[in-house]
């Protein structure tokens, strides 16, 4: 069985609207929310083998505040794929992956997060900024995910809900 945490980026900043979208920095709630959630799944002991994200500026400084938490000292990998990624674009770097990976955490951006939840659970969540979804995928192999898999929603962890 393999797990796949979905995440969010936390909040980002819209202070100077001259700043590109990819350069977004997170704002001071971000800030905030980011840690936490890392403290959640520290709390959870859902250390990731593997950390996916966008190389957005809000996606790298929410991973890093997970990192920081979870004192992971493993790799990420930054994948341009995945900012602002179709449902299409999370599906391939999944099944990229070495199966030696069982449990891997994705930071990136909606709609395409929320998406991919849904195809996978066939349920409708809201994933908003911060919030991570919990699944457990019935595959041993990381080649053998497609959007007809029926994953387990085991949780989702909203920023909001936690205080």
């Amino acid at each position: 069985m393999k797990t796949l945490l979905l995440m969010r980026h936390a909040k980002s900043s819209w202070k100077d609207s001259e700043i590109p979208d990819f350069d977004r920095p997170l704002n001071k709630r971000g800030e905030k929310d980011a840690p936490r959630m890392g403290k959640v799944l520290k709390k959870e002991r859902l250390r990731p083998d593997l950390i996916l994200s966008s190389p957005a500026v809000r996606a790298k400084e929410t991973t890093k505040a997970v990192v920081e938490k979870l004192e992971y000292d493993e790799h990420v990998e930054y994948l341009d794929s995945l900012y602002l990624g179709e449902p299409e674009n999370y599906f391939q770097a999944l099944l990229d992956l070495s199966d030696e990976v069982d449990r891997v955490l994705m930071v990136g951006h909606n709609p395409g997060l929320e998406t991919v939840l849904q195809i996978l659970s066939g349920k409708v969540e809201s994933l908003p900024t911060g919030a991570i979804a919990y699944l457990q995928l019935p595959i041993r192999s990381w080649k053998a995910l497609n959007s007809s898999i029926e994953a387990h929603l085991v949780e989702v962890w909203r920023p909001k809900d936690l205080k």
